[in-house]
Formats: C-alpha cells, structure tokens, sequence
C-alpha cells in the first residue's frame, strides 16, 4: 500500500530534530564520550571503559567502528565552528588510537588508558565555555 505525501510529511514531523544550537551539540558530545568511554565498569576494580575499548577487542573491525564513532565528535566539532588547530588536534587523538589501537592486544591496553574521545569532549568543552557561556553546566 503506497504513502501518500501527506502521510510521509506526518511523519517527518514526528521525527527528533537534531537541533545545532551549542547546548544540544553539548549534551550530543557528552553522551558520545560517556558510550565510548565509560559506560561500563569492570566487576572487581571498579574501572570505567566504554564501548571504545569493547568493541576495539575486535580485530581491525572494531578499530574502524570506534574511529568512526570518535570521528562524529570531531564532525561536531566542526559544526561549532572550531579552530583548524582544534580540529587537527581532535583529528589527530582519533587517528592515534585507531592506529595504535589496531595492534593486537598491545593495542587493546592502550584503548583502556589513552581515551581520545575524554581528551576531545574536553577540547569542546573549553571552546564552548568561552565562545558559548551559555552551555556551561556545573558538574557535580
């Protein structure tokens, strides 16, 4: 049974919008590196990991996967309209633990302690609290 036009328009209305305003890029990123880093905590030790560190167990696969999750934040990035220097810096910590982190078991470890996504939300975080005051949220 074919959907008429106006009953696709309904239901784009329906949809989330991704708003591009500061505070929601804010609260996007922080949920992006809270999955990716610490979403979990291992029974014993009480250490955080995320998703990184999960699915980077997976051979080439899950490198490429994390890299890309990591890469949305500095898309984000972009859209704020962050610095080149920013942007390469951001760029740069991806790039370093997909590489790294593509080693097998070394690289695995190395995923559990560079955390690039924690070192990019804060790059964002502190060009959002200068350029955009607004959004700054007290952490408790």
């Amino acid at each position: 049974m074919p959907i008429s036009q106006e009953q696709l328009n309904e239901m784009a209305k329906n949809l989330p919008t991704m708003a591009n305003d500061p505070q929601s890029v804010r609260q996007r990123v922080e949920a992006m590196e809270v999955l990716l880093e610490r979403s979990f905590r291992i029974p014993g030790v009480n250490l955080p990991v995320g998703l990184d560190s999960i699915i980077g167990l997976v051979p080439v696969v899950g490198d490429i996967i994390t890299a890309m999750m990591g890469a949305y934040m500095v898309w984000e990035a972009r859209n704020l309209g962050m610095s080149k220097w920013q942007l390469t810096r951001m760029a740069a910590n991806v790039g370093i633990d997909a590489l790294l982190g593509a080693v097998p078991l070394a690289g695995d470890l190395f995923d559990f302690f560079w955390r690039s996504n924690t070192k990019n939300l804060r790059i964002i975080k502190r060009h959002l609290d200068k350029k955009h005051p607004g959004t700054k949220i007290i952490d408790v």
